[in-house]
Order: structure tokens, then sequence, then C-alpha cells
């Protein structure tokens, strides 16, 4: 299979937009957390990425800078291309770029189900697991 390839793309860019349309797919639409949770005021500051293959927009990131680290999130791929490693080249494509900018520690919290791909990525899952959304997840960081 082809890679995709990864781009940093502004929110309200078209790209951004078709960025927003796949979260609202994956986290709204198939896992039914609430919109207003899914969309926060981290997005309008975030760098948004998306992965496209043949033409379409099949995966989105966002990353957000904090002083205390960089968090990795949102991160959601089409239903049609999973297992193809679109999320394993999204996070890659954020880690790094967040290292070119100085940026080395590294944050997210995952479903607990995805916690093996965010470790195969250099991930270390850490505390006890919680619920976000009513969806069990792993806070996980890099060192």
């Amino acid at each position: 299979m082809t890679s995709p390839l990864c781009l940093a793309v502004p929110l309200h860019s078209d790209l951004g937009r078709l960025g927003l349309d796949l979260r609202r797919r994956v986290f709204i639409v198939e896992q039914s957390v609430p919109p207003e949770i899914e969309r926060d005021a981290y997005d309008d500051d975030a760098t948004h990425i998306v992965a496209l293959l043949n033409g379409d927009v099949v995966g989105v990131l966002r990353m957000v800078d904090l002083p205390e680290h960089t968090k990795i999130g949102r991160v959601a791929v089409d239903a049609r291309f999973r297992g193809r490693g679109i999320a394993t080249s999204l996070v890659r494509f954020a880690m790094d770029a967040a290292r070119a900018r100085g940026r080395t520690r590294l944050y997210l919290t995952s479903q607990s189900d995805k916690v093996p791909l965010y470790e195969k990525l250099g991930f270390i899952a850490f505390g006890d697991e919680f619920e976000e959304a009513s969806i069990p997840h792993r806070a996980m960081k890099t060192y």
C-alpha cells in the first residue's frame, strides 16, 4: 500500500474542513461523542494534520503546544482505511513536527484499545484508566 501524504493545514482551509468532517464522522457519528466535547477551544490554536491518499483525506489529528508538553489528539481515520498504517503515519509526522520545533515532551490520551499503537511509537501509558466521553482511555507520554 502507498503511504499517505501527511500535511499540516489551517483549520479553516478546504483540507482543514475535510479533516473536521472526518473527525465528526468518527467521533460524533460512530462513537457517539457529544459534539460539545469533540470540538473545543484548543481547535483554533492547534496544528491540524491531515493524511491524504489518492487525493482523499483519510486521516486527521491535531496537536497543541502547551507549556508542559505538546498534546497529540483527535486522531481519526476513515473507517474504509483503518488497519493500513494511516494513524501511525499521522502520529509519526506529528512527533517529527513537534521535535523539529524543539518540543520533546509529547502527551496524549489514548482510547484504551489503541494503547498498543502508541506504545509502538514510543509512548508509555501511566496512571489509571479513566473515561472520557464514556470511552475508556489511558494517559500516555514520551520521555
